[in-house]
């Protein structure tokens, strides 16, 4: 029941996602858009709701009520990240707007870049480990919450190892090429 609502929240995501934008920009009807796309987040609402049901009617706590909440932290701290790509995306397919800008390639530009998705990725997790441990204290008893604690540590191992990553660009910073940076001459 978990897994099939978290595959339905995503398509409903994506589906919603993309009427949203064609609406916004295709239809040129950027109200209507904003509604539809302003719907998302009843998703989440409807999964966090699908998965307390299913611990209070007495199931067992399983991967499926960890992953539910690692896919809950990670819709929450990347959605809006995610919807504003992909709107400079459409803006610039569907309407002729410019082309959205980038990453930053090189240098602290990126390293800060790093870091603040780094920093969508500790929220992620502080919202995972969270939902993770609501559910802990509500189904009781360390053999039952095993599951999800050990969903905690994965919400965990996944924020150090983008941590690394992060902290290898501030470290290491990428060089712009010879005649690429940003002082260079162009002939």
């Amino acid at each position: 029941m978990i897994i099939t609502s978290i595959v339905v929240c995503e398509v409903a995501f994506w589906v919603l996602l993309a009427a949203g934008l064609l609406l916004r920009y295709a239809a040129h009807r950027p109200r209507a858009g904003v509604a539809v796309l302003l719907v998302e987040p009843l998703l989440e609402v409807v999964l966090l709701a699908v998965t307390a049901f299913d611990l209070r009617r007495g199931a067992e706590p399983s991967w499926t009520h960890g992953l539910a909440a690692l896919y809950l932290g990670g819709t929450v701290a990347y959605g809006r990240h995610t919807l504003r790509w992909l709107d400079g995306h459409a803006r610039h397919r569907l309407a002729g707007g410019p082309r959205p800008a980038g990453p930053p390639r090189h240098g602290r530009a990126r390293a800060a870049h790093e870091v603040r998705l780094w920093l969508r990725t500790l929220l992620a997790a502080a919202l995972a480990c969270g939902l993770l441990q609501l559910a802990i204290l509500y189904v009781g008893g360390a053999e039952a919450a095993a599951p999800l604690r050990s969903w905690q540590f994965v919400a965990l191992r996944a924020l150090g190892i983008h941590g690394l990553i992060a902290l290898s660009y501030i470290v290491w910073p990428k060089r712009a090429p010879v005649g690429k940076g940003p002082g260079a001459e162009r002939s």
